[in-house]
């Protein structure tokens, strides 16, 4: 899971960017180690029928929407001839459907969206403004899921609808993933920091951090899989204590007379 590819990331965005160079030497390492990066919908599609997978797959994902996957990942990708699958937040986006002040860092426009879906990679939905899903009250959940979907299929000229979502921050709860199913989407990604697997079930698969503090020998350790729970210790105890607190929010929002 990768998000902005900058050599000058906004504040914002530094711990989890990455620099170009750096973004370059690790795909690199995956073409090296024989490596098969297939999309988000690739992956579905195989397990929900039963297809085998190529060798070593590996599913390369950028979240947000910011402009440095044009700029930077695309050419590597095409170098590679690598798949990828990029999650948007449509209302963060450069254009007529930009909520003015939301984004973190310089964004993609439509006219580079377009350009990386002709390239091959696949545009997947990443709710409207970004906000914690679960935290959403049932009207505005089902708008955040359904006026991504419409935008997404309205910019990308009117294809087919988008078949792949990201729950911003990671954050989802059953409620949630209902309302990403019944827009349509056929698989949806969290975050989990661990590998992804078929018991995680369609709508709640996990994804690995890369953050500008990822070194090369770390990258290493975690497309093989090894020392993925050490490495995340802390991020995993954190999650869950905020989780607990989020739950709580919500719960307090039910009760009347409370502001939570």
């Amino acid at each position: 899971m990768y998000h902005a590819v900058t050599d000058a990331p906004a504040p914002a965005t530094y711990g989890l960017s990455v620099s170009p160079a750096a973004y370059a030497e690790q795909m690199r390492l995956l073409a090296d180690r024989g490596f098969s990066p297939v999309t988000t919908a690739a992956l579905a599609a195989a397990w929900r029928e039963g297809r085998p997978l190529p060798p070593r797959p590996v599913v390369i994902t950028f979240d947000d929407g910011y402009e440095g996957v044009h700029q930077h990942a695309l050419p590597l990708l095409k170098e590679h001839g690598f798949a990828a699958t990029a999650f948007v937040a449509t209302g963060w986006l450069r254009g007529a459907h930009e909520v003015p002040g939301a984004a973190l860092d310089r964004m993609l426009d439509w006219g580079q969206v377009r350009e990386l879906a002709a390239a091959g990679v696949e545009i997947g939905g990443h709710s409207h403004t970004h906000p914690q899903m679960d935290q959403l009250s049932d009207e505005r959940l089902w708008f955040e899921v359904l006026r991504c979907k419409e935008i997404l299929r309205e910019e990308l000229d009117g294809g087919a609808p988008p078949v792949s979502f990201a729950y911003p921050y990671g954050y989802s709860s059953r409620r949630v993933r209902r309302a990403v199913r019944a827009a349509g989407f056929g698989v949806s990604l969290a975050v989990g920091n661990a590998l992804a697997a078929r018991r995680q079930g369609p709508y709640a698969l996990e994804r690995v951090t890369v953050r500008r503090s990822t070194g090369i020998e770390e990258f290493e350790r975690l497309v093989e899989g090894r020392g993925i729970g050490r490495n995340f210790a802390r991020d995993r105890a954190l999650t869950k204590g905020y989780a607990m607190v989020r739950r709580t929010r919500q719960c307090l929002r039910k009760v009347p007379g409370t502001s939570g």
